[in-house]
């Protein structure tokens, strides 16, 4: 069953909040990302997803791409308070939400860039929550 992004959120929030900081913090590696971390990379895709959630609607094919591992360092996710994180988290993503439900059908075919490629801003939002429930399954290694 696919959830809708406030599903999503609203049923995540607790689970995250259960973890304990020092495994949430935990990094695997040096290289990997902590949990933490991974909540601060969905942070970074919620803000640059933002934009293209609204510049497409009025821009000609904006062209919005990040960095996402200069985004999440330079984000200092790992160094701030868990709880902070998935707060702000469960927040940004609850008004993408209300975003969403009233972006009007007639925009969902309009192109946005990401570096070299194209995409509709339908595909674009139905790829958002793929793309969270991807990673919130790298938090909890398992299906949520």
């Amino acid at each position: 069953m696919k959830l809708s992004l406030s599903d999503l959120i609203h049923n995540t929030a607790p689970k995250l909040y259960a973890i304990d900081e020092a495994l949430f913090s935990h990094k695997p590696s040096p290289d990997k990302w902590s949990k933490k971390e991974i909540i601060g990379h969905l942070i970074d895709s919620a803000a640059n997803n933002h934009q293209r959630f609204v510049r497409v609607q009025f821009e000609d094919q904006p062209n919005i791409k990040y960095d996402q591992d200069k985004w999440n360092a330079h984000g200092y996710y790992q160094s701030m308070d868990g709880k902070k994180v998935i707060d702000f988290w469960v927040a940004y993503n609850l008004h993408l939400a209300e975003l969403i439900k009233r972006i009007p059908l007639a925009m969902m075919d309009k192109i946005c860039v990401m570096g070299d490629s194209s995409y509709t801003l339908g595909f674009i939002i139905e790829d958002y929550v793929a793309h969270m429930q991807h990673h919130l399954n790298q938090v909890f290694e398992d299906k949520i």
